[in-house]
């Protein structure tokens, strides 16, 4: 009887799984009304999936260098804590009252609490809806904790460049009345670059100029224009596009050199840089040499420079220009 039982079971649950989904043992133990999230198999070999995790990986690993930390595979490094607890610490400059170290599953999942209590204390005021808890990246949830640290790049405005328009497939299981439920649901993770990055940026003058204002904008530009191009002339150099011809980062460099009267070793950029990562580079060698003449950092990052984002591109230009507007 017990087998015949669950053989009806079975044949009752079968036609409302997506194909190709295994459901797993422990889903037939969920208590009633409980639901359990996984990851579409199909959904983990998506290039752009992918593509985000190693630039998440990549930039943790970036990030947690000084501690000499290396993430390899996101649900096994940063279920218990650990990686997230040192990441957020790193990035907010705020020191968590936690155990360094913790092997029981109860201290792993306070020390989870703890660190997603101060996240979601930084993100709730900006508008966040917490994709991620504690039961799910401590279950190892790719897409909690994807949800997380995307949330964590994008709040800080990390130097690197999401993938745009990931979404992937989940699997929900839900037990109701005994009977397990099974439905793909789509999961957005990233948006457009613009969207994603501009939504923590602060607003300024040249986002009132661009909004309201697009008569006075074409004057600002063409006083920055005059600005670059008597300093770019000394090389027999002309700007007419500032958005597109400062993208690869070589006129800015070369700027730097003029402004402050040196000469930019060749070695050190790409004097004609092909691809993305190399016009990020020179973009960030700028920022470097601005930094050591004494400005303050940049707020827009190089990838945005490089992405012909004129806001971005204005603000780099008009740093230098209330600096050194009175240079020969």
């Amino acid at each position: 009887m017990s087998d015949l039982h669950e053989e009806g079971k079975n044949a009752i649950n079968a036609p409302m799984l997506p194909t190709g989904t295994d459901i797993h043992p422990e889903d037939t133990l969920l208590e009633d009304n409980a639901e359990r999230v996984m990851l579409d198999p199909t959904s983990r070999e998506n290039l752009k999936f992918k593509d985000l995790l190693k630039v998440l990986i990549d930039w943790i690993n970036s990030e947690l260098e000084e501690d000499r930390i290396i993430v390899k595979d996101l649900e096994e490094d940063c279920y218990d804590g650990q990686v997230l607890q040192k990441l957020f610490e790193k990035l907010s400059g705020r020191k968590l009252n936690v155990a360094e170290v913790t092997q029981s599953e109860i201290g792993q999942k306070q020390k989870l609490q703890t660190v997603l209590e101060a996240v979601n204390e930084l993100l709730r005021p900006h508008g966040w809806t917490s994709e991620w808890s504690v039961d799910s990246i401590h279950s190892k949830n790719l897409v909690a904790i994807v949800h997380l640290l995307v949330a964590l790049a994008m709040h800080f405005q990390a130097p690197i460049r999401l993938p745009e328009h990931v979404s992937v497939q989940v699997v929900v299981v839900k037990k109701r009345e005994g009977i397990l439920q099974t439905a793909l649901v789509s999961k957005e993770l990233t948006s457009t670059t613009e969207m994603m990055m501009g939504r923590f940026a602060e607003r300024d003058a040249f986002d009132t100029l661009l909004d309201h204002a697009p008569d006075k904008l074409n004057v600002v530009k063409t006083s920055l224009i005059t600005f670059v191009n008597k300093h770019l002339n000394k090389l027999n150099l002309e700007v007419t596009e500032l958005e597109s011809q400062f993208a690869d980062g070589v006129y800015l460099i070369l700027l730097m050199g003029l402004l402050e009267n040196y000469f930019v070793p060749l070695y050190n950029f790409f004097l004609t840089p092909e691809s993305f990562e190399q016009k990020v580079h020179n973009v960030a060698f700028a920022f470097e040499l601005m930094q050591d003449g004494g400005l303050k950092k940049p707020k827009a990052r190089p990838e945005d420079v490089v992405n012909l984002n004129l806001k971005s591109t204005l603000r780099v230009l008009y740093n230098l220009f209330t600096n050194y507007k009175n240079s020969e």
